[in-house]
C-alpha cells in the first residue's frame, strides 16, 4: 500500500511545487492561448505561498501533487494551478490535494473555493463538476468554477436548533429548497419551526406526517413556506402527485426525509442533516453557543441527550458568494464572545 500525504507547504517547498506545476501542465493537451502554468518559477511560487499559502502532496515520499492557494477577497479562496504529476494520476493525488485544500479553506474561515479551467479541457471540468463545483462566470474558453462549504454546527437544545433555522431562514430566497435528513426526533421540524419563525409566515410549523405537505402564507410580503414531509412518499412519482412546481418559485420550501426523493426540486439545493450526538463522539465542529469541549463533556444527562450536530450542505450556484458559513457561524461568535 502506498503512502499518500498532503501537507501545507512553506516557502522552502518551492523548488518542489514548480517542478510538479511545470511537468502536470506540460502534459496536459495544449490550448490556445498556451496556459501561465509553464512560466512559472520557484520565485513566483516562492511568492505565492509567502503570500496565501500552498499544498504539496508525495507518494511515498516522492512529490506527486501540489497547488497554491490565493485569496480572491468576498469570502473565497482559489485554487491555482491545481497539479498532479501524470504518473501519479491514478494514485487519486488530486482528489487527496482538492479535499485537503476544502479544508484549508474552511478552517480558514472561508465561504467558498473557486477556480478557473479551461473548456478545452472536458475531463478536467468534468473533474470538478463531479466534486460539486459548479460554473459561475465564463470568459471565452476560461471557465470559473465554484463551491459554498459546508458547515457543521453543535446544538444543544431544541431552542439552539430553532436558531439554527432562523439563521437560514435569513439566508433563504424565493425559490430555495431545503432538504432535511436526520432519524425520527432528530430535529428536523424543531429546525422547521426556526425557518418558518425567521420567515414570519402565518400558523405553527409542525410535523406534516399526516398532511403531506403544507403552505404557510407570509405575514409579511416575503415568501411563503411551504413544508413537505416525504416520510410516506414512494419516490419522485408520488413527489410529482403533490404539484409543488406551482409554488416553488415564490416559497422556501423544506422537504423532511427528502434524500433521494426531491433533490430533482431544484439545481441549487440546501442539504441540512441533523444527527444525535452519543457519548464518545468526537466534537471537531463549531458549537452553536458552547465550546466543543464542553459538548463533549456535558454533565448533566438531559442536556447531553439534546445535543445535535447539524451539517449544512450547499450545492449550486446560488449559495456561491452568498456567505452560508460566515453567516451561520456568526451566532457563535456573539455568543461566545
Amino acid at each position: 500500500m502506498s503512502d499518500l500525504h498532503v501537507k501545507e507547504a512553506g516557502v522552502e517547498d518551492a523548488a518542489v511545487i514548480c517542478n510538479v506545476i511545470r511537468t502536470a501542465f506540460a502534459a496536459r493537451p495544449r490550448v490556445d492561448p498556451p496556459t501561465a502554468a509553464l512560466d512559472e518559477s520557484v520565485g513566483s511560487v516562492a511568492a505565492a505561498i509567502e503570500r496565501d499559502g500552498g499544498l504539496v502532496c508525495t507518494v511515498d515520499g516522492i512529490p506527486a501533487g501540489a497547488l497554491l492557494f490565493a485569496d480572491e477577497g468576498n469570502g473565497a479562496l482559489a485554487l491555482r494551478r491545481v497539479a498532479a504529476v501524470p504518473h501519479f494520476q491514478a494514485r487519486g493525488v488530486a482528489s487527496a490535494v482538492v479535499g485537503v485544500a476544502e479544508e484549508v479553506a474552511a478552517n480558514r474561515g472561508y465561504d467558498d473555493v473557486v477556480l478557473r479551467a479551461r473548456s478545452e479541457l472536458p475531463a478536467t471540468v468534468t473533474f470538478w463538476m463531479r466534486r460539486g463545483y459548479v460554473e459561475v462566470g465564463r470568459d471565452g474558453t476560461s471557465l470559473t468554477l465554484a463551491k459554498a462549504l459546508p458547515i457543521e454546527l453543535v446544538t444543544r437544545s431544541a431552542h439552539d436548533t430553532q436558531a439554527v433555522g432562523e439563521s437560514i431562514a435569513a439566508l433563504a430566497q424565493r425559490g430555495d429548497v431545503v432538504l432535511l435528513t436526520g432519524e425520527l426526533g432528530a430535529g428536523k421540524t424543531t429546525l422547521t419551526q426556526g425557518i418558518a419563525t425567521g420567515l414570519r409566515v402565518r400558523g405553527n410549523a409542525t410535523s406534516p406526517t399526516f398532511v403531506i405537505s403544507r403552505v404557510h402564507p407570509s405575514l409579511v410580503g416575503g415568501p411563503a413556506l411551504v413544508h413537505v414531509d416525504a416520510y410516506r412518499l414512494g419516490g419522485t412519482l408520488e413527489l410529482d402527485d403533490l404539484d409543488l412546481d406551482g409554488a416553488l418559485d415564490d416559497s422556501v420550501t423544506v422537504v423532511e426525509w427528502g434524500e433521494g426523493i426531491a433533490e430533482g426540486l431544484s439545481a441549487n439545493l440546501l442539504r441540512v442533516q441533523i444527527a444525535r450526538l452519543r457519548g464518545g463522539d468526537d466534537v471537531s465542529t463549531t458549537p452553536w453557543g458552547m465550546p466543543a469541549t464542553a459538548a463533549t463533556h456535558a454533565a448533566d444527562a438531559q442536556a447531553a441527550a439534546d445535543l445535535r450536530t447539524i451539517t449544512v450542505t450547499p450545492s449550486g450556484a446560488r449559495w456561491v458568494g452568498s456567505g452560508v458559513r460566515s453567516h451561520l457561524t456568526a451566532p457563535v461568535r456573539q455568543t461566545t464572545a
